[in-house]
């Protein structure tokens, strides 16, 4: 197991026992669960770009999830009106409710120390499901002409999902879905896309991809 922070100690980022960095969309998964076993129907937020694992696991642990836009400052703010225990976003950013829902890199170290310790289990054994089920693109960047142009193109192709627009567009499947949004700084596109196959969410990725930067 492998732990490191970033300068301002509030991003935490593990490397398992296989020497395999981890997601922290998966990282939010494991800890929701651990959050939500205790207090049934615990609130969990977590951000538009996560892998279906989070709300699946959530909700097979009795808790409640709930999706909400990119960025610590929109995150605090919905975890305190909903009371919500624990949240935590693709960035690696955790927040919890007993920290006056601030995030803090180092309490989710000693979390999955802990979750080791009670389970036995290594961290890539923890993993094992959610990477046999769940595969996920990471976060792609691509550099366009038109943020607009391509976020409306997008929409038009694939019209028959559910569309959601709460941070970019949510395109949501049954068996794959993906976020795209633009960036406030730059003129970049990101994407991040799920398949329940490897091979489905390689395709799918370079499709959308070709359709950001054609």
């Amino acid at each position: 197991l492998g732990i490191a922070w970033d300068g301002d100690a509030d991003r935490c980022f593990f490397i398992d026992d296989t020497s395999e960095f981890i997601p922290g969309d998966f990282v939010t998964a494991l800890l929701g669960t651990m959050f939500s076993k205790p207090e049934r129907g615990a609130t969990i937020v977590y951000d538009v770009r996560a892998s279906r694992a989070v709300a699946d696991s959530v909700k097979a642990a009795g808790g409640n999830p709930v999706m909400h836009r990119v960025g610590h400052a929109f995150m605090k703010v919905k975890m305190r009106e909903l009371n919500a225990v624990y949240g935590g976003e693709v960035s690696a950013h955790y927040y919890f409710r007993d920290n006056w829902f601030a995030d803090n890199g180092m309490i989710p170290a000693v979390l999955v120390l802990e979750m080791l310790g009670r389970t036995g289990k290594r961290f890539s054994e923890l993993l094992a499901p959610l990477r046999a089920k769940y595969h996920i693109s990471g976060e792609i960047n691509s550099r366009v002409a038109d943020v607009p142009a391509v976020l409306a193109r997008i929409k038009q192709r694939y019209a028959d999902a559910r569309l959601l627009e709460m941070d970019g567009i949510n395109v949501d499947y049954d068996d794959w879905h993906f976020n795209v949004r633009g960036s406030n700084t730059e003129p970049l596109i990101r994407l991040n896309l799920e398949a329940y196959a490897k091979d489905a969410m390689e395709r799918r990725r370079d499709e959308v991809l070709a359709l950001i930067r054609g």
